[in-house]
């Protein structure tokens, strides 16, 4: 956490593991902001999917991809969650959770630190603001 806007010094599998955690702090933080609104905020684990995730890396990762990918499920199948959030009924005013496979689940104890995701969303600001300021967003 101690560079967000670069990713401070995190190894790739570590930066991949805080981007995740993070996405689960903002959805939660995002879903208590929007609560009584009627709008619904819900994040997702999609399950290992055949995507080129890893194509272009490089070294044993991009090797071993193609033998990974042999027990990965489709982009369809992983899109099913996605679907399903956005227009099933089973799950209409639902938010501030965290699926996989179409079922809520509990995540990791630290992403479920309402301190950190009211933190995060507050750095997430101050990021925005800079980068819009510096001209990021043109």
């Amino acid at each position: 956490w101690d560079d967000l806007a670069r990713g401070g010094p995190a190894s790739n599998e570590q930066a991949y593991g805080l981007s995740k955690l993070a996405n689960i702090l903002f959805t939660a933080e995002l879903a208590r902001r929007l609560d009584g609104t009627g709008v619904t905020a819900n994040c997702l684990h999609p399950g290992f999917v055949a995507t080129r995730f890893g194509d272009g890396s490089g070294g044993l990762l991009q090797a071993l991809m193609p033998l990974a990918k042999l027990i990965a499920i489709s982009p369809e199948k992983g899109a099913a969650t996605i679907v399903h959030l956005a227009s099933s009924p089973q799950v209409e005013g639902i938010t501030g959770k965290y699926f996989f496979r179409a079922k809520p689940v509990e995540p990791s104890l630290a992403a479920q630190d309402d301190a950190v995701a009211a933190w995060l969303w507050t750095q997430s600001e101050k990021l925005s603001a800079a980068a819009h300021r510096s001209g990021v967003f043109g």
